[in-house]
């Protein structure tokens, strides 16, 4: 049988053991931050248009405006205008 000096001791060098084994973790991971210049711009997201067909995304060098029917009436759906107003897709605008 053990003696209670030689448990003791087990004891502690176990609880020693166990107490240093997270700090060891914690210094491994370092995080490493860059400033948003350094890595350049984020990508913006792309416009989506709900036009009559379904919504879709609004290609590039478009953006989106509400519709109307050739009357005038506003139709509730959206219009990709396109090439600075020079044409749309998907419907008519005023």
């Amino acid at each position: 049988m053990k003696t209670p000096v030689a448990a003791a001791a087990l004891f502690a060098a176990l609880v020693a053991a166990v107490a240093a084994a997270p700090a060891a973790a914690a210094t491994k991971h370092h995080r490493h931050h860059v400033s948003q210049k350094a890595r350049g711009a984020y990508a913006s997201q792309r416009q989506i248009a709900c036009t009559v067909v379904g919504c879709a995304p609004v290609p590039p060098g478009c953006h989106p405006e509400m519709g109307y029917t050739p009357d005038g009436t506003p139709t509730g759906f959206d219009v990709a205008v396109c090439n600075n107003g020079a044409y749309t897709l998907y419907g008519n605008r005023r």
